[in-house]
Order: C-alpha cells, then sequence, then structure tokens
C-alpha cells in the first residue's frame, strides 16, 4: 500500500506561531505609544520653557528701558504687593528704536487667569483716562513676586518705599512659580 504523509503544521504549533506573533504585536504596539507620549511631553515642555523665555525677553527689554520720567498722574515706577493678587509694575518706557515703539506707560501683572500681562498705554500721561491695552504673555503662572532693591541696598516688595527714594530702583527681582512646580527667580540691574 503506498501511503502518502502529507507534512503540515499541527494545531498546537499554529496556536504558540499566532500567540508569539500577537505578543510581538502588543510590546510593538506598546514601544510606539511610549513614543508619541514623549513625543507629546517634549514638544510640550518645548513649548512651555519658550514661552518662559519670550516672557523674560519681552520684560527684560521693557525694563532696560526704564525711563526716570515721572508721568503727570504717576511716579516714573510704581511697584506694589497685594497677597491676594501678587505683584504688579507699573513704569514709564522710553522709545525702542529698534522695535520702533513709541515711549509708553507699562504694567506687568499676573490676572485672574494665571497668565502674566502687560498692559500698554498709547502715551505716557493721562493714564487714568486712557485704556489700556492688555497682552498676556505668560499662561500657567501661579505666583508673581517682584522685590526692589533701594539705596540702602535692601529689598522691598513695594517701590517707593519712602519719599527720599530715586525714581527708578537700583535693581529689580523677578520670582515667576509656574502651576507645575518650577520657580524661576531673575535679577535685573537698572543702574
Amino acid at each position: 500500500m503506498n501511503t502518502k504523509r502529507l507534512h503540515g503544521f499541527t494545531l498546537i504549533e499554529l496556536l504558540s506561531a499566532l500567540l508569539v506573533l500577537s505578543l510581538l504585536a502588543l510590546l510593538s504596539y506598546r514601544a510606539l505609544a511610549a513614543v508619541g507620549d514623549t513625543r507629546a511631553h517634549v514638544t510640550a515642555e518645548t513649548e512651555k520653557w519658550r514661552s518662559v523665555t519670550l516672557f523674560f525677553d519681552r520684560f527684560e527689554r521693557d525694563i532696560m528701558l526704564a525711563a526716570p520720567r515721572t508721568a503727570r498722574d504717576a511716579p516714573a515706577w510704581r511697584g506694589d504687593f497685594d497677597a491676594g493678587a501678587g505683584s504688579s509694575i507699573d513704569f514709564s518706557r522710553g522709545a525702542d528704536a529698534v522695535a520702533g515703539a513709541s515711549p509708553r506707560r507699562v504694567s506687568y501683572r499676573l490676572n485672574h487667569d494665571h497668565a502674566i500681562e502687560a498692559a500698554l498705554w498709547p502715551a505716557l500721561d493721562n493714564t487714568a483716562n486712557a485704556a489700556a491695552t492688555r497682552y498676556p504673555l505668560l499662561d500657567g503662572v501661579a505666583r508673581f513676586e517682584l522685590r526692589y532693591l533701594g539705596a540702602d541696598r535692601s529689598w522691598s516688595s513695594r517701590w517707593p518705599v519712602g519719599a527720599e527714594d530715586a525714581s527708578l530702583p537700583r535693581a529689580l527681582q523677578v520670582r515667576v512659580t509656574l502651576a507645575s512646580g518650577e520657580d524661576i527667580v531673575r535679577t535685573f540691574s537698572l543702574r
């Protein structure tokens, strides 16, 4: 009798191969998902630090253009601190020849949406009667604190501290605490 035996896979071999392939597919999917999650995290962190850098660049440019000129209805430099609202600053800013900006009154504060915003008035004087244009500059801020260095080399959370203070402080220290927990401190010399 001539019997031919066919060679093929048994059911157990076929199921074992499918199990191994499904495990490989699952591991590949999880690895790709981890790469996608990491990419999204890196993109979000990059955007956060880019926003912080742009804020400090703008803030520094405005601070360096601070003019010791007193406006008709406000001192040249006024820094306030409120325990509930945090710090705010407004000052006279000179013209910026590079950006083509005219002299203005400028203010920085933390708004109710947890964003540091800049307010620009159309001129240096009559800020009480003119409407300011407000620009949110940095979102996701938990705390915004400013400290001012006086002639006696002591730091204060308000400026001017006394009538003898100059129109501008010697230095300004800015502390920004982000909602994600990072604490950034920068100090600017004004003289």
